[in-house]
């Protein structure tokens, strides 16, 4: 996209970006790390991340690192491969409401049926968010017949 600032993209067309830039492969290998709490490279956070990545790289003490595996569970919405299965399921035990939902998202969207079990367990997590995102991939998992 040229002459976009990459602030300017969507997360699904940041990722898109990446995926072009780095290779779908690489890009689904990253975003499995981050969900795992492996390193990955800071060009990779600011790209699944956006303009909220910036304040990560400011030298400072963040008790909100959550958001790296948020975001690498994002980007598998619009970057998939199976050999992320392990980590997205991972995702659904994580101490952090959001990563679960946003884990969740990626079941549904990819309708990932080694899931459903753990989605199904969810629909009684103590976030509401999550429960509803849990009925709802087990919704549809249900309807593909996953």
């Amino acid at each position: 996209m040229p002459g976009r600032s990459v602030w300017s993209l969507t997360p699904q067309q940041s990722i898109e970006a990446e995926c072009a830039r780095r290779g779908r492969p690489a890009v689904v290998d990253g975003c499995a790390k981050l969900i795992v709490g492996e390193p990955v490279d800071e060009s990779l956070i600011r790209a699944l991340g956006g303009p909220g990545a910036d304040k990560f790289f400011d030298g400072a003490q963040h008790d909100d690192l959550y958001w790296f595996r948020v975001w690498g569970a994002r980007g598998l919405l619009w970057a998939w491969e199976e050999s992320a299965t392990p980590a997205i399921l991972a995702a659904l035990e994580d101490e952090s409401w959001r990563v679960r939902e946003m884990g969740l998202k990626v079941i549904a969207r990819h309708l990932l049926g080694d899931a459903l079990e753990a989605a199904a367990a969810l629909r009684d997590d103590s976030v509401l968010r999550v429960r509803e995102a849990a009925r709802r991939a087990v919704v549809l998992l249900t309807q593909a017949g996953a």
